[in-house]
């Protein structure tokens, strides 16, 4: 994120200073070929593999924290019509879909797109990053807060623009390309001895807890 802000900041001197024709665009988390999940793999199988086996998935905070994930066709709708688009230069934009979900709420369109309930297990975000630096960006930094988009400008700029495909119904196409191609459905250890290792540590800290 640090570098995306030093980016756009050279960007938009350049376009003052120099005229550099600049279009600044700001996209949330994107997907298609990968899983939109705060903790559980990225481009592998390993999630989708977990909860069909009936595995514990952890979820950061309550999981009552608003996200928004967008499919990238949805975000090529509108990345595409600023190219040319003489108009836009020097702005930024966000593309993202409008549609806002909790955490909870995409886990179980996840799970039941594999079609099995989720076992969630909730751990704060700051227990979670105290066990794991990455943590400390990757939620505390980042997915531990709402982020709710306001698309107004693009859809000004790029008539017509409407993010159409609902996460219910991308999450099934995610899991169809995976499905697709064997050599896709990698499952790796490390992701679930993490997982593993941040449930047994939260039990054993519940548990040295006075009880009531």
């Amino acid at each position: 994120m640090r570098d995306k802000i030093a980016c756009e900041e050279a960007c938009t001197r350049a376009y003052r200073e120099s005229d550099f024709a600049a279009i600044i665009v700001r996209p949330s988390l994107t997907y298609e070929t990968v899983w939109p999940i705060a903790i559980g793999g990225w481009n592998d199988f390993t999630f989708i593999d977990r909860i069909r086996r009936s595995g514990e998935i952890v979820v950061h905070g309550d999981g009552t924290s608003l996200w928004t994930v967008t499919h990238s066709e949805d975000f090529a709708r509108g990345f595409n019509g600023l190219f040319g688009n003489t108009a836009a230069v020097g702005h930024a934009f966000h593309i993202t879909s409008d549609e806002v979900l909790t955490w909870n709420q995409l886990y179980t369109t996840l799970a039941e797109a594999a079609g099995v309930a989720p076992k969630f297990v909730h751990i704060p975000s700051d227990f979670l990053a105290a066990m794991n630096g990455w943590e400390r960006g990757n939620l505390l930094g980042d997915k531990a807060h709402s982020a709710i988009f306001d698309n107004s400008k693009i859809k000004r700029f790029v008539p017509g623009f409407q993010a159409v495909i609902p996460f219910h119904a991308g999450a099934r196409s995610t899991l169809a390309w995976f499905e697709a191609d064997s050599s896709r459905q990698k499952i790796l250890p490390a992701i679930n001895q993490t997982m593993d290792g941040y449930i047994a540590a939260r039990r054993a800290a519940l548990a040295l807890l006075p009880r009531k």
